[in-house]
This record gives structure tokens, sequence and C-alpha cells, in this order.
């Protein structure tokens, strides 16, 4: 009589697995932009985080999302982190992935909150500052709100956005900002990825209106959830291409969880 007990057992056992197994949720497709030195892929994992496979490198932006989110995507060479909230800097995150041979360029006030063991890997930009390394450069410049204020949720100077220059391509990361004078002032982008996300960046026309003063050849959306959920950022890709038709706006899922 024990027979049919112990098979439903071993059923049971081998059943577990697969249960306690979540597939993650698929990823937006990647892009390939040319450069002088081979392509340079775009990964969107989710919100403000990003992938760049360039030159044999990899970068990793403000990795968040817990290790299912960079299943299959190669470890990084360099992490870039812009800011200490949560969404960006997650420590968490981090030390669920292989990233003790990552150079870790960060913001002062993201090094404060660091783990100690990273300490060996982190190099500190500050606004205006650049890193040439890996056959690439860095540069941190400026992302806050406006009006600036003690109170507001990204002082000028905390945090960074960046620009890369990846085998002759400038790429820009916004970081949390908003429609700020340095980001208007930018020359020669060929690739940004711009935030707009309600209250704490920027809406979706002021993110247009910012993207049609400095006039990057592609740009992406990016970190567009806010309190309210998702901002249209198919009305930021109308907005922008009613103005200037020149600009390549692309749409990508960066939130595929919620889908």
């Amino acid at each position: 009589m024990k027979t049919p007990f112990l098979l439903a057992a071993a059923l049971a056992t081998f059943a577990i697995p697969a249960q306690a197994q979540t597939a993650p949720a698929p990823r937006a497709a990647a892009d390939q932009i040319a450069t002088t030195k081979g392509p340079l892929t775009v990964q969107p994992v989710t919100h403000g985080s990003v992938v760049f496979t360039w030159n044999g490198k990899t970068i990793y932006v403000d990795p968040t999302g817990g290790a299912a989110a960079y299943a299959g995507l190669a470890t990084p060479d360099v992490i870039l982190i812009t800011d200490i909230h949560g969404d960006h800097l997650d420590p968490k995150t981090l030390a669920s992935l292989s990233v003790g041979k990552a150079l870790m360029v960060v913001p002062k006030a993201v090094a404060e909150k660091l783990p100690a063991e990273y300490k060996a890997q982190v190099r500190v930009l500050s606004n205006g500052q650049r890193l040439d390394t890996l056959g690439m450069s860095v540069s941190a410049i400026p992302m806050y709100n406006l009006p600036e204020a003690a109170e507001a949720p990204h002082t000028k100077g905390r945090g960074n956005g960046y620009v890369l220059h990846l085998g002759g391509k400038n790429v820009y990361l916004s970081g949390d900002t908003e429609d700020i004078p340095e980001m208007r002032a930018l020359k020669n982008i060929d690739v940004a990825l711009v935030c707009m996300n309600l209250p704490y960046t920027m809406d979706v026309n002021q993110a247009a209106q910012g993207v049609l003063a400095f006039k990057p050849a592609i740009v992406y959306p990016y970190h567009y959830r806010g309190q309210n959920g998702l901002s249209d950022v198919a009305t930021f890709k109308k907005t922008v291409n009613a103005a200037n038709k020149k600009i390549d706006v692309r749409l990508r899922n960066w939130y595929p969880a919620a889908q």
C-alpha cells in the first residue's frame, strides 16, 4: 500500500523545482548602432537601467531589478551609477551579479553609500570631470531639479548624468534631471536616453523641448514610470517629430514586467 504514496512523493519532488522557477519578463530587443570600432549594442533592461556592449566591453548603467533582469548578458567591465536613490543604486542587485572585476564610475554621494567591498573598484567623478578608460571616455554632467532647492529630490552636484564617447559616437544618459541649461547646451550627441516621470524629473513636454534644443540623432525615452504610472512616450515622439523630423525617436519597452 506504500507504492502509491511513494510515487506521489516522487512526483511532488520533481514538481517543486518547476513551480519555484519564475521566468524573467522578456527584455526589449537590443538595437545596434554603428561606430568606428564596431557596433554599439543598446539593451534596455528596466526603468533607468540599460546595458551597452561595445568594442568587446560591457557597460551596465544603474543596474537594478535583480540577477534575473541580467540573465544571459555578459558580466560588466564598467558600471555607471547616476544617483543614490534605489532605482539607480541597488546594492542587492550588485550583490547578485558578477561585478568583482568591474570599474564603478559614480558620484561622491553614491561612493559614500556603496558597500565597503567595492571600494577598490570605485572611481568618483564630479560634475564636469572626465575619465578615459578602456578605449572610451566618460564625462560627468549635472542632473537636477528645477527650480533649484535644498529640498528637491535631486539637487545640483549630487548626481551625475553621463556622456560616453565610444568609437566616434557620443551617448548621453540623462539620469534624473529636468530641462536644465546643461542638457540644452549639449553638442553632437548621437544617442540620448532621456527621463520623463513626474514628480521626480520632468514631464513629457519638458523632455521634448529639451531634446529639441540639443538635437540628438537618436533619442530613447527611458525612466518614464512616475507616481501616476507610465508617461505618454507616444506623445513625446509626436511632439519631437512635429518640430524636427530628423530626430529618430525610438520607443522601447522598459517595463516588460508591467505588461
